[in-house]
């Protein structure tokens, strides 16, 4: 780039941050010139709601002195068909507006939350055990009128090498399930509304599902329990965020 260019470009640069400064997806504060996305503020909250200290069995908050066995006191002795969960943090506060900002409208908001999901994947216990990747799928419908399948996105993020695959589908079409209020609802709803394409590469595999928010895991459930009976040998998941965690 020619010195003339270069002052073009920082001419143009820096009136467009003067006419139109960045703002904060959460806050809708104004940015520094160097930020991206979120002000030094909303950072620090997110940070405060990405703890560690979680059940890897089903991604609700706890003390390492919490676990007994592989459970917390809320998964022990339900039945959950994937081995075990990694997630970024808490649904709640910044989290949770950047997870629905990007799941309604702002896509870009996959730069953020792309550095989220993969740092939860570097401390997960199962990293280096995955075959393939399968984002959960949306039902035909709701990809139409949704434009995008979040879930995929996310996967398309992730810096792991083990291949993508969209062979799990969306078979039948279902209640929004934050409508649904009780575990049970959310359960039936979902039963039976996966299946494996023909030819699926699932049989022997080791499978890791990809979502945006965990909440009773129904889905993530019915999701790895379709995905067993195709054959494969273990179903991880992998989410941004666990909601639920006063329930």
């Amino acid at each position: 780039m020619t010195l003339f260019k270069k002052a073009g470009y920082a001419t143009v640069h820096g009136l467009g941050h003067l006419l139109w400064p960045g703002i904060c997806v959460n806050c809708d504060s104004n940015l520094a010139e160097t930020a991206s996305a979120l002000c030094a503020d909303c950072w620090s909250q997110l940070a405060s709601l990405c703890t560690p200290d979680y059940c890897r069995r089903c991604g609700r908050d706890v003390s390492k002195y919490g676990i007994y066995g592989d459970s917390c006191p809320n998964c022990q002795g339900k039945e959950i068909h994937f081995d075990a969960i990694a997630r970024a943090g808490i649904y709640d506060d910044v989290l949770r507006n950047i997870i629905l900002a990007f799941k309604h409208t702002k896509t870009e908001l996959d730069l953020v939350l792309a550095g989220l999901i993969n740092s939860a994947l570097q401390t997960s216990s199962f990293g280096g055990e995955i075959d393939l990747f399968v984002p959960v799928p949306l039902h035909w419908r709701r990809r139409l009128t949704r434009g995008y399948n979040q879930s995929h996105i996310l996967t398309k993020k992730l810096t792991h090498q083990a291949k993508i695959s969209t062979d799990l589908v969306r078979i039948r079409f279902t209640k929004f399930q934050p409508d649904m209020l009780t575990a049970a609802g959310r359960a039936k709803n979902v039963a039976g509304a996966f299946a494996v394409r023909y030819k699926h590469p699932f049989e022997g595999r080791r499978i890791c599902l990809v979502d945006d928010v965990k909440t009773t895991g129904a889905t993530l459930n019915e999701c790895a329990r379709t995905l067993k009976e195709a054959g494969a040998s273990r179903v991880f998941a992998l989410v941004l965020a666990v909601a639920g965690q006063k329930v």
